[in-house]
């Protein structure tokens, strides 16, 4: 009977062989991990995340997120704007954001710059931004560099309320002064039954440390001016049916020194047109002219002479305007 033999070991050149595989392998894995925490820290967590994370929330309009982003210290203004649809709003017209590459800046920070189409112009923002340690050992994390929030200020004529990116907002006094974030573009506007303001526009692209000024010029209203016109019309045609030479709380009047025969007949040729103007917090109205004809026959007291009047004639007056909500009171004033 043959013996079997015993297997033979490993030749020592091929256990080299094989070590210098694994290691070879190793460091292929190495090597890869290294370039894929590079890619990972350079798209999903170099400084320029921050910044792609802090637009959405813009366009989210997430005021809290945006808000803890940028590490931003609140100025003593009003916060409506921070949030909400008025926020989304003011994002609404960025487009073509291009997010530029970190400038490398001392004490490791850098600065990155977003260039992006707002209000019909090309405009730019200047973000600065700071290591913040580590994730997953591996990870680096980054941070805006806290900065203050500008502001805008917004005054309205004779009126406590406006209207901001289509929000609601109070204006004590006539003002009132708003935080908002940037970049964004923030609209202004007045409108209700009686008065209205046309809209004014702000683009907001960085931190200030002047607020920006929105003043809203309110005006009457066509419907106010149509009720004031309205009412003036119904008190003239009062004033000439009374059928004598100088109507009573009226601005009409003719004087002759003759005997006056027959009825006297008064007719408005021309009905005045309110302008209407904010002064000292109320509203006026400027002054006014009517153009009105008197027909009658009259007398001559030498000759006894008849004769017939038949005169067109300017006549001034004013009147006050008092608004109270959607109601108004024309009162005429004539001073003889």
């Amino acid at each position: 009977m043959t013996e079997a033999k015993p297997a033979e070991a490993p030749s020592s050149s091929r256990l080299v062989r094989i070590a210098a595989g694994w290691l070879f392998g190793l460091l292929l894995a190495i090597a890869a991990a290294i370039i894929t925490i590079q890619l990972v820290n350079a798209n999903l967590y170099g400084p320029q995340q921050p910044v792609r994370d802090y637009f959405q929330a813009l366009r989210d309009g997430d005021g809290e997120r945006a808000l803890g982003l940028l590490q931003a210290e609140l100025p003593n203004a009003a916060p409506d704007l921070l949030d909400g649809d008025a926020l989304k709003k003011s994002a609404e017209g960025i487009s073509d954001v291009h997010i530029g590459n970190p400038a490398t800046l001392s004490g490791g920070r850098v600065k990155i710059t977003v260039s992006y189409q707002l209000g019909g112009q090309t405009q730019s923002t200047d973000f600065t931004l700071q290591p913040a340690g580590t994730q997953w050992m591996f990870f680096n994390k980054w941070a805006f560099v806290p900065s203050s929030l500008p502001t805008i200020e917004v005054s309205v004529v004779n009126e406590d309320q406006a209207m901001v990116n289509g929000v609601a907002v109070n204006m004590p006094a006539g003002k009132n002064t708003f935080s908002v974030l940037y970049p964004g573009s923030y609209q202004a506007e007045y409108q209700d039954k009686l008065f209205t303001a046309k809209a004014v526009s702000v683009t907001v692209a960085s931190p200030s440390t002047q607020s920006m000024p929105m003043a809203l010029a309110t005006e009457p209203s066509t419907e106010l001016l149509q009720q004031v016109d309205t009412s003036l019309k119904n008190y003239l045609d009062q004033c000439a049916t009374q059928k004598v030479l100088l109507p009573s709380g009226c601005p009409l009047s003719h004087h002759s020194l003759q005997q006056v025969d027959g009825s006297i007949n008064w007719k408005i040729v021309e009905y005045p047109k309110a302008a209407i103007s904010a002064y000292n917090g109320g509203w006026v109205i400027s002054p006014l002219t009517v153009k009105a004809r008197i027909q009658y026959k009259e007398q001559d007291l030498g000759t006894g002479a008849f004769s017939n009047i038949d005169e067109e004639q300017d006549y001034g007056f004013t009147a006050k305007l008092s608004v109270n909500g959607n109601a108004i009171t024309v009162t005429p004033v004539v001073e003889y």
